[in-house]
């Protein structure tokens, strides 16, 4: 074995976070990293330090120190070019190199470390290659989450469906009880052979009930108005009972805040049989001096057919993305199909789409360092003055063909400074005393609106206003790939669907 162990730590030895490769207890690799400090010589320059057993190859960072503990007979060189991926793999996943920061996203850390190096050697990958491997999109678990929504659905409307089977059969049983002579219409007491699976019913509902003293008897007319009410009741109960054993209700499927749970679960206003979902999410960064670092886009298309007699069809595609995506079909799609005609159909035309699920059956991917791909330009200028600090930052949309809604362009200030003195500014603002921001509010970016600009000042550094963060969804998708038709593969007639568009933000920084 090679590279022993990998580690972050304080100067005085105390290890934060460390990955050993090798088998080794944790009494001994702390017992490491207290002897690192002392074995330095203060008074040359060195990367590595070197014991009878063990190199420490390392590079401070501020006031920590990245460690490699490798064993003697390790190329240095490899070992150095290992420390400088691991050094810049830190500021990635941590925006400031102080311990509580290290602490907080150590296991990140930890995972991208286990992709630099396997059982002691160095991994031939690059710094956007683990940001890719770390953050892998997996197409299986958005399927396995789909069907399992399904059928959470699907178990919640078989239990309404019992519920309502169970109201039926306790009024049953109380009208045959009030049918029934001499017993003043009590429904337990009055069902008198024939009716044991009502009584079975209205004791399994009326569990939770309290026990109500017996009235004098009375006609049967009076008794119709102690009911009133009782059917929200009963359902109550048993929703309750459901939830006792471990089922998950919402309340609103219980008649109550109908209007809420409206507004939360109602689907598309004109949402047809056949149904797309394209969404898009992108993740960027950027340097505050100008220059892309890394743009990722992930794309999918998402099929849901309701009506099953619309289960075989084909969905036409226009790509018209310049941009050189890298697209994948579902692996029951035809790929030849999709390669030759831009359809996406089954491999075999004879069986049907499953109904009443999502299913993704097209999905791309974007990754580039090209300038001129960025969708929403932030320039942000901080520049000393004699109180402290003026900022001018502004925006520009470089696709024009896009309609940027909800924008919020994030600032951080320093903290126990009041709030900002705002000059000029294009659209609204909002200062978060208590998480130490500003928020910049824009309702809409597009072609007429597609630049504009906020002046502020307050007491700070430059460094104080980074990273700022971007977020901003959209009914436009940035890959001009859409679905113009849908047709049944039988005669090759016409479907009318519906498509829902989404082009939304993962992260989107200006570092």
């Amino acid at each position: 074995m090679v590279l022993l162990a990998a580690a972050v730590c304080t100067k005085a030895g105390k290890a934060i976070v460390s990955r050993q490769f090798v088998e080794m207890t944790r009494t001994r690799i702390e017992g490491l990293l207290a002897a690192f400090p002392k074995l330095m010589n203060t008074g040359k320059q060195h990367t590595f330090v070197e014991t009878e057993s063990v190199r420490y190859v390392y590079q401070p960072m501020e006031k920590l120190y990245m460690v490699l503990i490798t064993t003697k007979n390790s190329n240095i060189l490899e070992d150095l070019e290992t420390l400088r991926l691991f050094s810049r793999v830190i500021p990635e996943y941590c925006r400031a190199l102080e311990e509580n920061e290290i602490s907080e996203h150590c296991f990140d850390l930890i995972f991208a470390f286990d992709e630099i190096v396997a059982l002691g050697y160095r991994e031939n990958v690059n710094l956007a290659q683990i940001r890719t491997f770390t953050e892998m999109d997996s197409h299986e678990e958005k399927v396995f989450r789909a069907v399992r929504e399904t059928q959470e659905r699907e178990a919640k409307a078989e239990m309404r469906r019992k519920a309502k089977e169970l109201q039926q059969a306790r009024r049953d049983a109380e009208r045959l009880g009030k049918k029934a002579p001499g017993f003043g219409g009590f429904g337990s007491s009055a069902v008198s052979g024939g009716s044991t699976a009502a009584m079975i019913t209205e004791t399994i509902i009326e569990t939770d009930k309290p026990k109500v003293a017996p009235a004098p008897a009375r006609p049967s007319g009076p008794s119709k108005a102690l009911k009133l009410g009782a059917k929200g009741k009963e359902v109550d109960n048993f929703v309750d009972k459901l939830k006792s054993e471990g089922e998950t209700i919402m309340s609103s499927n219980m008649g109550k805040r109908t209007s809420e749970a409206t507004k939360v679960h109602a689907p598309p206003i004109n949402m047809e049989s056949v149904h797309m979902k394209i969404e898009e999410k992108i993740t960027l960064t950027c340097g505050r001096d100008g220059g892309l670092q890394n743009m990722e886009l992930h794309g999918m298309i998402m099929l849901r057919i309701s009506d099953d007699k619309f289960g075989r069809i084909r969905l036409h595609v226009e790509n018209e993305d310049k941009k050189g995506v890298q697209l994948q079909t579902h692996p029951n799609v035809d790929k030849k199909l999709f390669t030759a005609e831009s359809l996406i159909g089954l491999k075999n035309p004879e069986k049907s789409f499953p109904v009443n699920s999502d299913v993704g059956v097209l999905k791309w991917r974007l990754q580039t360092t090209e300038e001129s791909f960025i969708p929403l330009t932030i320039n942000c200028w901080p520049s000393e003055s004699g109180s402290g600090c003026d900022v001018n930052i502004e925006y520009e949309l470089q696709e024009d063909n896009l309609e940027l809604n909800d924008v919020v362009i994030t600032i951080p200030l320093p903290s126990g400074v009041g709030a900002p003195v705002i000059g000029e500014i294009d659209g609204e603002y909002r200062h978060d005393s208590r998480r130490n921001t500003l928020e910049w509010c824009l309702p809409v970016i597009d072609a007429k609106n597609k630049s504009g600009s906020l002046e502020f000042s307050i007491a700070g550094q430059p460094n104080d206003f980074f990273p700022v963060q971007v977020s901003f969804i959209s009914k436009k998708n940035y890959c001009n790939i859409q679905v113009t038709k849908v047709t049944q593969v039988d005669g090759n007639s016409p479907v009318r669907f519906s498509t829902e568009t989404t082009f939304l933000v993962d992260r989107y920084e200006i570092l």
